[in-house]
């Protein structure tokens, strides 16, 4: 096991509201063969308004960050510590927020090497296969203590995850990097009945986001049909009411009319209802949704 590669930096992020270019907190772990080395985190002001919901989960808000570094502020810092190394975030949300964080402020995306430790954790561990590999499910089952919705410390839980996962299968780092670049599935085609009752067709099991229960609300850009073809060839199972078995909520409105003064669904306000009673659900722009759904 001593041979393994385990050298690589651990990410996460908090954001002020359902765009997940609105990073408000960054928690960065470094590990080095195996041993946490150094740490770092820091408040941005995503220039961009709090959502109640955000603060009542994270307790960062427009006052914390008034004094904060913008994105822009600390690229410099992040290209120093991260460039050209393996960068580990539990799901694809992280990336995909510094994704849109970049391209809000025109900066040069992070050049780095991303590795999903769900993906890992999946992998490993049979019974995460098809759901329950969110990062304070699979930290409970390993025994692993940390306060949840803190970019540190949910950096440092997926750094300790993606180590415990690698001395279980014997693959280092770089064997995850590749294993993880395969195809992960092949695209599915729909037929017309499947296309009409789309909240009925079947995820595809090699997705990248199979396990995902996902709901979308509000008018999209493409027809929802359309949508949820993309949803389920990704892995996700679409349904169209919100309940404890959803997953991903994507409010279907532009980002740029996702404000303050957007007026939420009724499945965006029971969303929040569960969320605030301990269920792990992710809500997201269309936007966002997009960007998730093409990493894979």
């Amino acid at each position: 096991m001593s041979d393994l590669d385990l050298t690589f930096n651990a990410i996460d992020v908090e954001t002020a509201n359902s765009d997940r270019a609105s990073i408000c907190q960054i928690g960065i772990i470094h590990v080095i063969d195996g041993n946490i080395v150094d740490e770092w985190q820091t408040l941005v002001n995503p220039e961009d308004w709090f959502d109640p919901l955000n603060i009542r989960i994270h307790g960062i808000g427009e006052d914390t960050v008034k004094n904060s570094p913008t994105m822009p502020d600390i690229r410099a810092e992040l290209r120093r510590r991260l460039r050209g190394q393996i960068l580990v975030s539990h799901t694809s949300f992280d990336r995909v927020a510094f994704e849109r964080a970049m391209y809000k402020y025109d900066l040069e995306q992070l050049q780095v090497r991303w590795l999903d430790s769900a993906q890992i954790v999946r992998r490993t561990w049979d019974q995460y296969f098809k759901s329950g590999y969110g990062l304070k499910n699979v930290a409970y089952d390993l025994g692993i203590e940390f306060r949840h919705h803190n970019a540190l410390e949910d950096a440092r839980t997926a750094a300790e995850v993606t180590m415990l996962a690698c001395k279980e299968k014997g693959k280092g780092v770089d064997d995850w990097i590749v294993e993880l670049r395969k195809p992960s599935y092949r695209r599915r085609t729909f037929s017309a009945v499947e296309r009409k009752e789309a909240v009925k067709i079947e995820p595809n099991e090699e997705g990248h986001l199979y396990g995902e229960t996902l709901v979308f609300t509000g008018s999209l850009s493409i027809p929802r049909a359309n949508a949820s073809e993309i949803a389920s060839n990704a892995g996700c199972k679409v349904v169209g009411a919100v309940s404890r078995k959803c997953t991903l909520l994507v409010v279907g409105l532009p980002n740029r009319q996702l404000s303050s003064s957007y007026t939420k669904s009724t499945k965006h306000r029971k969303a929040e209802e569960l969320i605030e009673d301990g269920n792990s659900i992710q809500i997201i722009s269309e936007t966002d949704f997009f960007d998730l759904v093409k990493i894979g």
